[in-house]
């Protein structure tokens, strides 16, 4: 098969080998013709030349981008591989220097800004879903931006708006989710003494349903009532409604 004459962009993989006995060297480049990564591919190199095999063993580093120039041979047959002779190398690139403890610092701190940036990226989405389209009723501003000086991260800065309506039941999403979180089981070590247990059982014993409902009723907005009668059916059973009989 023909040697085709070709310029390879592509990183360092790992360092490279070179061989004592005939002089040249090896080593892998990662190539990525497309912004995709599964158009990626990893190009077998080897030199003779000894300008190319001293630089690509002493100066190249895993990560660096390389430029190579040299000939492409194709297998010829199934089950071969490609072989890329070089004849030049260029570094086009420097690899990062891997982190000390101060580095570390830098890394976590951007990790942490990241996740807090997604977050707020969420809970805006959410929001905007939420409040549906603005119109002339969304009367009600909730401003969403990291903490810190003005005039930083205004990027991660959103304003959503409201309408009344919509700020209610937001509000009563937010007081039920408080509600459950508060309402969350021991941990499964904790054991009450049998005085407490006593004292709670006395306490539900006690809860007159007709009267629980009236008062829960009587506290919800009307729009709510139907979902709020339904939620105390599902955990009392088929309580009756402060005006029903028993």
């Amino acid at each position: 098969m023909d040697a085709i004459p070709l310029a390879i962009d592509g990183y360092l993989t790992a360092e490279a080998v070179s061989g004592e006995q005939d002089g040249a060297a090896s080593w892998r480049m990662t190539c990525s013709p497309t912004d995709r990564l599964v158009d990626d591919a990893v190009i077998p190199c080897t030199s003779r030349d000894p300008r190319v095999v001293h630089e690509v063993v002493t100066e190249c580093r895993p990560g660096d981008l390389l430029r190579v120039t040299g000939y492409l041979t194709l297998p010829d047959a199934a089950g071969e591989g490609l072989r890329f002779q070089a004849d030049t190398l260029e570094i086009l690139l420097d690899a990062p220097e891997l982190g000390g403890p101060e580095d570390d610092e830098v890394t976590d701190a951007a990790l942490e800004k990241a996740d807090r940036n997604a977050a707020i990226a969420a809970l805006a989405d959410a929001l905007t879903g939420f409040a549906g389209q603005p119109g002339p009723g969304a009367s009600i501003r909730v401003h969403i931006s990291p903490n810190g000086a003005l005039g930083t991260g205004l990027e991660h800065c959103h304003s959503i708006d409201l309408t009344p309506a919509r700020a209610h039941q937001f509000a009563d999403q937010a007081d039920a989710m408080s509600c459950f979180l508060d309402s969350q089981h021991p941990d499964a070590g904790t054991v009450l003494d049998s005085e407490t247990v006593a004292e709670l059982v006395a306490v539900f014993e006690d809860i007159d349903l007709v009267d629980l409902t009236g008062a829960v009723l009587n506290s919800t907005r009307p729009e709510h009532r139907p979902k709020v009668t339904q939620a105390i059916d599902d955990m009392f059973g088929d309580a009756p409604g402060p005006e029903e009989p028993e």
